[in-house]
């Protein structure tokens, strides 16, 4: 029997990186065009679990008997939501507020199965940057990995040397939790691929 085919549905090069160690390679990446405004007093665990289930539910429509693979990870100070930072200062205020205190990064992640049944996930880590100079904000600013990155960095990059504590998963601060992930697909008899010796 012909497994059905897996869409991810995510612009981010990270989730599709992310699945590429764990030797799961999507048939199609499809991004789902959604509204990602937060609801008046949603709380960030549950923002990153509707916005994971929506796009996956927004893409499905796309690929009926597909397996349609969506997440969200946002990165959360108290109640507080950070954004995407996608200008200077927007990064600036985030780093000064994450400097020298702990926050949470938490994602949501949704499958949903050829017969349309969606299977969620979160997952919540915990991170603690270092407190932060006025020197190495600037510079983590200058080398702009904060583009587009929830909470205006990248615990992947150049922010490692920044961030001095770690709980939970890794691979869910960089963007998608692959323990979760792997064990979604496995329930709908999803195998990862191996790469052949060359």
């Amino acid at each position: 029997m012909t497994a059905p085919p897996l869409v991810l549905a995510s612009a981010s090069p990270r989730r599709l990186e992310l699945l590429g160690q764990i030797g799961i390679v999507p048939d199609l990446v499809d991004p789902a065009d959604i509204d990602e405004t937060p609801q008046p007093h949603e709380l960030p665990p549950a923002y990153a679990l509707r916005i994971a289930r929506d796009k996956a539910l927004r893409v499905a429509l796309r690929h009926p008997g597909a397996l349609v693979l969506a997440a969200d990870t946002v990165v959360a100070c108290g109640r507080r939501i950070l954004p995407k930072t996608e200008d200077e200062a927007a990064a600036r205020r985030c780093l000064e507020l994450l400097s020298g205190r702990r926050h949470r990064v938490h994602s949501g992640v949704a499958l949903i199965d050829p017969d349309g049944r969606a299977m969620l996930r979160r997952v919540d880590s915990r991170v603690a940057f270092k407190r932060l100079s006025e020197e190495e904000v600037s510079a983590y600013l200058r080398c702009e990995e904060w583009r587009g990155k929830a909470g205006g960095y990248a615990i992947q990059g150049r922010a490692a040397a920044l961030i001095r504590f770690v709980s939970g998963s890794y691979s869910n601060v960089v963007g998608l939790p692959l323990f979760e992930t792997a064990q979604l697909l496995a329930a709908r008899g999803y195998r990862p691929q191996c790469a052949e010796n060359s």
